[in-house]
């Protein structure tokens, strides 16, 4: 017997064409077909795709992210892809300038901003360093 689809060659114990995926209970004829052979329907493939996903990461500038952390902390954690470190390190940055009025400000801004420079360099580099990129 053979296929009607695609005109390959079955045995009587075949379930399906292993050329095509019919089925068993597609029409076979008892010779092969002429012609240009269609498709095969979605539904006949059983084999699942495999799918790979590529996540590209660009490189980060250490410079440029602790150019950003010096202007306003957190903002070389966002130019890093750490979104919502940058914004913690933002909203305390500004809590900390305002309790500049009651001195404790004096301490914490200093120490807010000089974390936030070397925390986005040391993350651009790691970034780097995982993409493969000097």
């Amino acid at each position: 017997m053979f296929c009607s689809g695609c005109g390959s060659r079955l045995n009587d114990s075949q379930s399906f064409c292993a050329t095509c995926g019919r089925p068993s209970g597609a029409n076979y004829s008892a010779a092969p077909s002429t012609g240009v052979a269609p498709a095969p329907s979605p539904s006949a493939v059983t084999a699942p795709v495999a799918q790979q996903v590529i996540i590209l990461k660009s490189a980060k500038s250490p410079g440029t992210a602790v150019v950003l952390s010096f202007f306003w902390a957190g903002l070389g954690q966002i130019y890093n892809g750490e979104i919502g470190k940058g914004i913690v390190l933002i909203i305390l940055h500004a809590i900390s300038w305002l309790l500049m009025f009651v001195v404790i400000g004096f301490i914490t801004t200093p120490i807010l901003w000089i974390y936030g420079m070397i925390d986005a360099y040391k993350t651009a580099e790691k970034i780097n360093a995982a993409a493969g990129i000097r």
